[in-house]
């Protein structure tokens, strides 16, 4: 079950003018949160903005112990409330509620995973690669930003022993170009009986062309998506995703609670 709760501010680390990595004190969050979910966060006391805005868990900080005891998020500032996360101080408190959502599948060795991230997409795989590696399971991170000081944290994954594949739309910073054509690259120089199994998470317009390569090379697709969300909890029905059903029409589910992981090859892309 979610908890809702008053979250300190630990640390305020920013990566750029308008990214930023915030800690927050959230024991009973930490140690229920799986990959792939997330919180939703309200950094202000007033009104504007009234609504909390979606965030994935980054990271699960621990104790000297071990013990989880807060989480951290990977914001960028586009709007009234990530220019809240971003300008919050150690300190501050603000309202958490989580984890929410359906977290991703984990899969065992010798199956690969297969990260797709694109931007700020990269926040739900660092917990991600965590676990797999907990589970020895051998993990590459395609990684793709508009140019190459928007490439974070790239040392948190290398720590992980995560293979990296970088690209850059202005050729800044690794590969030249989208980060789905190594992708494809990949999939195609590869043994079809080797297993892998991609996760992704982005811009709508990548995700679509992951899930489509993915069933391309049928290589199974996991993808988090992002979906403006009023509360999280399926209240509000403003986060709605269409979805293919067995009868070759489509339903809508509501990515809160369906997601924010769902197959990407039983979603309606256009």
């Amino acid at each position: 079950m979610p908890v809702d709760v008053a979250a300190e501010v630990l640390t305020n680390r920013p990566l750029s003018a308008d990214y930023n990595v915030l800690a927050l004190r959230a024991p009973e969050i930490a140690r229920i949160a799986a990959p792939g979910q997330f919180v939703m966060v309200k950094a202000g006391l007033g009104h504007d903005p009234l609504l909390r805005r979606p965030f994935s868990v980054f990271e699960i900080l621990r104790d000297r112990d071990g013990s989880p005891s807060g989480l951290s998020l990977l914001n960028k500032r586009i709007g009234p409330s990530t220019a809240l996360v971003y300008s919050a101080g150690p300190g501050q408190r603000l309202a958490c509620l989580g984890p929410l959502g359906r977290p991703f599948s984990l899969v065992e060795p010798p199956t690969e995973a297969w990260m797709v991230a694109g931007g700020v997409g990269l926040a739900p795989f660092l917990t991600l690669a965590e676990s797999l590696r907990a589970r020895g399971v051998r993990s590459t991170l395609f990684y793709g930003a508009r140019r190459g000081e928007e490439l974070f944290c790239l040392n948190l994954f290398q720590d992980l022993e995560v293979a990296l594949t970088l690209t850059t739309e202005d050729g800044s910073a690794g590969e030249h170009g989208r980060v789905t054509a190594p992708l494809e690259r990949d999939l195609a120089s590869r043994a079809g009986a080797s297993p892998v199994v991609i996760y992704a998470c982005g811009p709508e317009g990548m995700l679509a062309a992951t899930a489509k390569i993915a069933m391309r090379y049928g290589r199974p697709c996991q993808v988090s998506v992002e979906r403006v969300m009023g509360c999280g909890l399926g209240g509000c029905y403003s986060c709605v995703v269409p979805m293919r059903t067995d009868r070759g029409g489509f339903h809508h589910v509501r990515s809160c609670l369906s997601g924010p992981v769902l197959a990407g090859d039983q979603i309606l892309w256009e």
